[in-house]
């Protein structure tokens, strides 16, 4: 299978229904043999499980004559997310020996419905840092820019999917580490409502904002492995039930007029902190990407979201703390082991009292509330996901950088909200961009739905970077 065969594969669902799951696999454990080293996207590659489970998948296709879900997708896992048998080292030296017992409670749901593990992710060590420069697994590559960051911290999952070396992802998202690779990688990401997925079996950073997410090219793959994602794990300690009524939720969408999908969609035009300092063209894209959702049959409006910064204050004061909670023990016996930047990260937690993180925890209710409010008038909110395009490693200090990656991601992730980040174009010097939705809790499907319409009538996510696609793409 040549590049453009795969390509066509990964554009379109429809058509790989027809291929088997072996040979899925095998075109990306090619495309991994090529390409996989130098952007150092991955920490174990699984050549054999993954094909003996593809053919398990094809042998139980043919013998039950249906499929599932998910069946025969190959799909890479971020290296804190346990599978059963392979090392899970979340991208640090202290657990560069530990073999996960079990899978995750998200590795079974995706082999259940099909889709066959290839590979774990690199990632910023810990998933404590928004560049996957990883000193102990190599820096990852961003794969339209060689010299530049995949975003964190699921770079690895990032990286991967903007060069075709798996066909969907699983990341983390603490305070945007799926939402920052997809807009850096041009690529597509949810952050789900914190606790509709399980992290059972994911090593966490900070439990009151972890969540797994899903990550793939469109906003199609994203829906179908979500989908397969979501529901109340009763053995979560951070599960949260849905409601049992979705209680006011305006109607989007006519059925009746093709042209116009999304007639009824409000959607809220960030202003004020989600549009200052940012990159000319980073914010010329996401307006545009209003634009195209006007055309589409939404309307738009400003709306006030200044207090976000007060949030992703907060946010960055509970990760911090717990954070150094999880791992002051590992800290003072073997701070030695784990990269300086990280280690740095984790002293400053040592600053956030008691008094100051209850003080946090208390405005996160009023933050949360505050939104649940402002869906009254909106359904969903546009911001751009990142102020400015994917970094050099070398531009700016870990901390700093990941202070810039996250500040319009850290305030959804507080508020417990669904967020998704999909391509919004390119810039001048042809490195994507990304626009981020938000919507209420539990409205995880209207963000996707209206995901889809836009790449139904755009073609940025099928954009492919140069490094890995030479001869062009379309």
């Amino acid at each position: 299978m040549n590049d453009a065969d795969l390509q066509a594969l990964v554009d379109d669902p429809a058509i790989r229904r027809d291929v088997s799951a072996v040979e899925l696999v095998e075109s990306v454990l090619a495309r991994i043999d090529r390409h996989g080293d130098r952007l150092a996207a991955f920490i174990t590659v699984m050549p054999e499980a993954a094909l003996a489970q593809a053919r398990e998948v094809d042998q139980r296709r043919a013998r039950e004559g249906r499929a599932g879900a998910l069946d025969g997708l190959p799909i890479a896992l971020k290296d804190n997310i346990d599978v059963a048998g392979v090392r899970c080292t979340a991208g640090s030296a202290w657990f560069a020996d530990r073999v996960a017992a079990r899978d995750a409670e998200v590795t079974r749901l995706l082999r259940d419905a099909g889709a066959v593990i290839v590979a774990k992710t690199n990632m910023h060590e810990l998933a404590y840092g928004a560049t996957t420069v990883n000193p102990h697994f190599g820096a990852c590559r961003n794969p339209w820019d060689l010299t530049r960051v995949p975003g964190g911290s699921s770079g690895g999952s990032g990286a991967a999917l903007g060069a075709d070396l798996c066909f969907a992802a699983l990341g983390t998202d603490t305070g945007g580490s799926v939402r920052i690779p997809a807009a850096l990688n041009g690529v597509t990401a949810l952050r789900p409502t914190y606790g509709s997925v399980s992290n059972r079996g994911v090593l966490p950073i900070s439990p009151s904002l972890d969540t797994v997410g899903a990550m793939a090219r469109s906003a199609v793959d994203v829906a179908s492995v979500a989908g397969v994602l979501a529901g109340f794990d009763l053995r979560d300690p951070y599960a949260v039930a849905p409601p049992a009524v979705a209680a006011r939720l305006h109607p989007v969408g006519s059925a009746d007029n093709a042209d116009r999908p999304l007639e009824g969609l409000r959607v809220g035009v960030a202003r004020g902190f989600f549009f200052a300092g940012v990159a000319d063209s980073v914010a010329a894209n996401a307006r545009a990407a209003g634009d195209i959702l006007s055309e589409l049959g939404a309307s738009t409006s400003e709306i006030d979201t200044s207090a976000a910064e007060r949030a992703r204050d907060d946010a960055a004061e509970l990760i911090r703390a717990e954070a150094l909670a999880l791992h002051e023990e590992r800290l003072s016996e073997r701070g030695d082991e784990i990269g300086a930047d990280v280690r740095e990260r984790f002293e400053l937690g040592r600053d956030s009292t008691g008094v100051q993180v209850a003080r946090a925890l208390d405005r996160m209710r009023h933050w949360q509330a505050h939104m649940r409010e402002a869906f009254e008038d909106v359904d969903v909110i546009l911001t751009p996901t990142t102020p400015d395009v994917a970094p050099r490693g070398e531009d700016g200090h870990m901390i700093a950088l990941t202070a810039a990656l996250t500040r319009f991601t850290y305030p959804w992730s507080l508020a417990w909200l669904p967020a998704i980040s999909f391509p919004s174009g390119l810039d001048g010097q042809g490195l994507p961009t990304g626009v981020q939705l938000a919507a209420a809790p539990w409205r995880d499907g209207l963000l996707l739905d209206v995901a889809r319409e836009f790449q139904r009538v755009t073609s940025f996510h099928f954009q492919r970077p140069p490094a890995v696609y030479p001869a062009g793409a379309r």
